[in-house]
């Protein structure tokens, strides 16, 4: 009795969860519209931008009309090999392939359109690469680049990316209520849509306060002198933000559209300028990380970075830094030294 008691309490979990069901019929491309529709506003808009992208890819190398149940791992692996014959990228593939196992496990929870165990990219693994090194900036380059920028807006940006690890849409959706001056902290939140906002929301829509140095407080203060009065942002003008709303009205902007123009291409005429080594400006905030990691524990890293993941926040404890350079190599003469006077 016992044991038909267990099996009744398990059949019924499993009809809770639409596990024992019989999986509703679907199309791939009827899959792909649905979760179009149904994933809006759920997920960031990058992220829906890549499902919907990876879908796409992948119906038209299979077939919008192949029964969702029918796709098995190895439809799959010949999806993935084509990609891998078609797109230079090792690690653009990587990102399909991560895509959509996530959207496949969807199709089995909670919308019951598969079995347990039949997500076709469950087992795909990814392929290896070579990763990067982290292009760490050193100080004296930092330095360098401060001295060349012209303006408080240069250098506030600078400042924070270098100093505060911030993105750089964290920077330039930054509103002066995120600033709390009086204890050097910058909150990075979500910005509610309203006539003088646009709407944002933090990367993996996680808030977090971190702490900004003396310099950023001089630096921001210095600019807000400059602010017009009761305008919310510090580093979008109100000519840009008037621009984007008349994008808005005509459908020509986007999330993924540069709320700032041509930032790259500045970045790269002020790192000319100062004679600095080839970096980007997310390689300012890969070197704060760096420079946290060497002094604090992880979880305050991962915590201060914004990620969500704590695989990511442990690749920066390995980064290499010229001054450890010399240091490994100080040491290595030493010993050297020491074996040949014995």
């Amino acid at each position: 009795r016992k044991e038909a008691e267990r099996y009744g309490l398990d059949l019924q979990r499993q009809v809770n969860l639409g596990r024992a069901d019989k999986p509703q019929k679907i199309t791939l491309q009827g899959f792909r519209l649905e979760h179009e529709q149904v994933m809006k506003g759920q997920v960031a808009y990058a992220t829906l931008d890549d499902q919907k992208r990876a879908l796409k890819f992948f119906e038209n190398f299979i077939g919008g009309s192949v029964l969702l149940s029918k796709i098995k791992p190895r439809h799959a692996e010949a999806f993935i090999a084509h990609r891998l014959s078609t797109v230079p990228s090792v690690s653009t593939v990587n990102k399909d392939i991560r895509t959509l196992r996530s959207v496949f496990n969807l199709a089995i929870e909670p919308r019951g359109y598969l079995m347990e165990g039949q997500n076709p990219f469950a087992k795909i693994k990814e392929r290896k690469t070579t990763e990067n090194q982290i292009r760490y900036v050193e100080i004296e380059e930092y330095l360098a680049l401060m001295d060349k920028a012209e303006d408080f807006w240069w250098r506030s940006f600078l400042s924070l990316a270098y100093g505060s690890g911030l993105r750089r849409n964290e920077i330039l959706n930054l509103t002066w209520k995120n600033i709390d001056f009086e204890n050097q902290l910058i909150a990075i939140a979500a910005n509610k849509e309203s006539q003088r906002l646009l709407a944002w929301d933090p990367k993996s829509r996680r808030n977090r306060v971190v702490p900004m140095s003396d310099e950023s407080a001089q630096l921001l203060a210095d600019l807000q002198l400059k602010a017009e009065e009761g305008f919310p942002y510090i580093f979008i003008s109100p000519q840009r933000l008037k621009r984007v709303r008349e994008r808005q009205k005509v459908g020509t902007w986007t999330p993924r559209s540069p709320i700032v123009n041509n930032l790259d291409r500045d970045f790269r005429v002020l790192r000319c300028k100062a004679g600095v080594d080839e970096c980007v400006i997310h390689d300012l905030r890969r070197s704060a990380i760096t420079n946290w990691a060497k002094k604090l524990p992880i979880q305050v890293v991962q915590e201060l970075a914004g990620h969500s993941d704590i695989s990511t926040t442990r690749k920066y404890y390995l980064a290499v830094r010229s001054e450890d350079l010399a240091s490994a190599n100080k040491f290595l003469n030493k010993i050297l030294a020491k074996a040949r006077a014995n």
